[in-house]
């Protein structure tokens, strides 16, 4: 059964009220109501990401792999994602033949081939992961392109496995690059990278808004956990199991599951801010008397933390915040360590 042709228009303001919860469909998928007039009622920083798992994919060969991969992507062309995922080195995930070193880079090459084709065709941007090589040295890393099919960049997984360094890998820099794209700015981990912080707070200092997670396993809460430790969406893409869509408060958006185990997509709402509760919640029923429906304002009441999301294309949250003097957690608690080093004299 495919889901039939529906409208993208933003339909955050009609789910619950916490944070980053959507409405599910039957098929597993974001499912969005039919409307005359998409554009006009598409929130302005709303991206509609797409994530696979290769859950029970199987073929005989690298090549035969990338198209039943790409055969998952179409499945949610119907949504028209801004943005689409990839596991860790995908095409050669499940894959009967064997391939040397040599013959990796060369089938990668063909695969990075086929998906900057795809974004092309389909005018969006692909995370790409396969097997690179620079002056003699090979990397596991994640090809980025852009909705011209044109590479703007690529990541090179930082913290290998000791088998990897064993096959010949080169572990990528400690300074993880961060793309900008026409709805925000995105960076990438990879598999193993999970288990250092390093370069998930990098990635955070240097105003990634979404991180994009492809992984051979699929990391559980850790994920869930990067998201709100670090505030910005993380995505998951996976070899088995679940691939999922956590917003920044750490809540499950959307995931795969036994109903749709390789493909999910839906939409992320980056115009949003995350604030500690206290003090700044005492200014919350003058923002929601002024702005009404057009501000959501969550409270997660036992980590006293609050969530102020514009759903209205009129309604900037940075002005909010401004005009209010409201502070992220961030700029909360930076300012608390410099009181704090100031009190002791540092």
């Amino acid at each position: 059964m495919q889901p039939k042709e529906i409208s993208r228009r933003n339909f955050l303001g009609k789910t619950a009220a916490t944070a980053g919860m959507v409405t599910i469909g039957s098929m597993g998928q974001a499912m969005v109501p039919e409307n005359r007039n998409e554009q006009s009622e598409r929130l302005p920083r709303e991206v509609w990401i797409a994530s696979i798992s290769q859950m029970n994919l199987k073929s005989s060969t690298s090549a035969e792999m990338v198209d039943k991969v790409i055969g998952c992507l179409n499945e949610v062309l119907v949504y028209k994602p801004d943005v689409v995922c990839l596991p860790e080195i995908f095409p050669f995930w499940g894959v009967e033949k064997e391939y040397n070193a040599s013959e990796r880079v060369a089938e990668s090459a063909n695969a990075l081939e086929k998906l900057a084709s795809f974004s092309k065709r389909n005018h969006c941007y692909s995370v790409c992961p396969v097997y690179t090589s620079e002056n003699g040295k090979s990397y596991n890393a994640a090809v980025i392109f852009d909705r011209k099919g044109e590479k703007i960049g690529e990541y090179r997984k930082a913290h290998l496995t000791e088998g990897e360094i064993e096959s010949g890998l080169t572990p990528g820099l400690l300074d993880p690059p961060v793309f900008q794209t026409d709805f925000g700015v995105i960076g990438v981990q990879i598999c193993f990278d999970m288990l250092w912080d390093d370069c998930w707070t990098i990635l955070r200092d240097k105003g990634a808004e979404i991180v994009f997670y492809p992984t051979a396993f699929p990391a559980g809460r850790m994920v869930n956990g990067k998201a709100w430790q670090h505030k910005y969406v993380v995505v998951s893409s996976t070899c088995k199991n679940t691939a999922k869509i956590c917003d920044i408060t750490g809540e499950v958006i959307e995931q795969t599951g036994i109903w749709t185990p390789n493909h999910i997509c839906a939409p992320v709402n980056l115009e949003k801010a995350f604030l500690h509760l206290w003090p700044y919640n005492r200014r919350f029923d003058e923002i929601q008397q002024r702005f009404g429906r057009k501000v959501r304002i969550s409270i997660f009441h036992e980590e006293e933390w609050a969530i102020i999301e514009s759903l209205s294309p009129e309604v900037k949250v940075q002005d909010i915040l401004r005009e209010y003097e409201l502070k992220t957690h961030e700029e909360h608690t930076r300012s608390a360590t410099t009181a704090q080093k100031k009190a002791r004299g540092e």
